[in-house]
């Protein structure tokens, strides 16, 4: 898949639009601009030290200091292009990475040596989209894409796999797509979005399952299409993207929602910011280490 891992996968500001980084304040109520760039279009915001952010952009990773503004390459030499599903392991050691060879990489953040976790299912290939590390850092949760005779974005199933690439585990089936698994603080549910629990195509909505049984509870029973669930490492807020009834995945430039969960009450969501994003806005967990703020990017065009 070398002819595949090049730049034509990454996205770029278009003609007259910013990209903009905030940051939501769960306890006050308040949003604060960290960056506002033309230079570069950067996507899904981690949060792994509490002064820098950690995001991608251009098929490389970059970190955001949050005093100064200034945006640092997070220079990893030999890695393949990223593209926006990067998580870092509860130890503040290592980083998961998806890469445009559709495999999941880690990185020691000190060395800044990389290793392909992933290993190739020979009778059924994946295409590999990291979302979670689980907090005792020994497994992770990624979207397993199986291409179809019809077209190479088939199936997408929610799957773990041990830290080493072995024990791979399928939670989900079918042809309805299921998308941005993560754990709890607790590891004991693993978060997503999923369709399946719609009759309607792209009607995705925020579920949870069990980890130790697999039972799937849906969580929001709006008619928006929601995505993206994040919960704070504090287990008492969540966030996740919510797009406009009718919208089919996750498509970049919508005009969106985010909404804020307090208390597990997700039937009782707050809309708390209405931006022009979509993807790239939240596609990663990017609670501070707090648990009480969360970045986001939003893409506004010149009024």
């Amino acid at each position: 898949m070398a002819e595949e891992n090049t730049q034509k996968h990454h996205r770029q500001l278009l003609t007259g639009q910013n990209c903009v980084v905030h940051i939501y304040d769960a306890d006050a109520g308040v949003v604060t601009e960290v960056l506002r760039t033309r230079d570069r279009l950067l996507e899904a915001p981690n949060w792994p030290w509490p002064d820098r952010l950690l995001l991608n952009g251009d098929g490389l990773l970059w970190t955001l200091d949050l005093g100064s503004g200034a945006l640092q390459h997070f220079d990893i030499d030999g890695l393949p292009f990223v593209n926006n599903d990067h998580v870092p392991a509860p130890d503040g050691k290592t980083l998961y990475v998806s890469c445009y060879d559709w495999r999941i990489h880690g990185v020691s953040i000190e060395t800044r040596d990389h290793w392909l976790v992933s290993r190739d299912e020979p009778s059924s290939p994946l295409r590999h989209f990291l979302h979670g590390v689980s907090p005792n850092g020994k497994e992770l949760a990624f979207v397993g894409v199986e291409s179809s005779p019809v077209s190479p974005w088939g199936a997408a199933n929610i799957y773990t796999m041990d830290i080493g690439g072995g024990r791979l585990r399928q939670w989900t089936h079918g042809d309805r797509p299921a998308d941005g698994c993560e754990y709890s603080p607790d590891g004991g549910w693993i978060y997503f979005n999923t369709e399946a629990l719609s009759k309607e195509k792209g009607h995705a909505q925020i579920a949870r399952l069990e980890r130790d049984s697999g039972a799937i509870e849906q969580l929001t029973f709006d008619s928006r299409v929601n995505w993206f669930p994040h919960l704070a490492p504090t287990g008492d807020l969540a966030c996740y993207l919510s797009y406009p009834e009718g919208t089919m995945g996750h498509p970049e430039n919508c005009p969106v929602d985010l909404c804020l969960v307090r208390s597990g009450e997700w039937a009782a969501a707050e809309t708390v910011a209405r931006l022009f994003g979509g993807q790239g806005t939240i596609n990663v967990n990017s609670w501070s280490p707090d648990g009480r703020r969360f970045a986001y990017v939003s893409y506004p065009m010149d009024q």
